[in-house]
């Protein structure tokens, strides 16, 4: 279980996947429960399992 960054997230807030660098910045839109939606620069909206994966805020 990766939560660490995840339990802060909330809409607006801009992140990026470590692991998928070639999808730029996205922009959280919901957090519901370990699911976390974001539209991310070059992947779209995508919806993202927080206890797999990891997100870190954009600088």
């Amino acid at each position: 279980m990766e939560a660490g960054m995840n339990s802060i997230l909330a809409p607006g807030m801009r992140v990026y996947h470590p692991r998928q660098p070639d999808w730029g910045i996205g922009q959280v839109q919901s957090v519901i429960g370990h699911r976390i939606t974001v539209n991310f620069e070059h992947a779209g909206k995508v919806v993202l399992d927080g206890n797999v994966v990891s997100l870190e805020l954009a600088e």
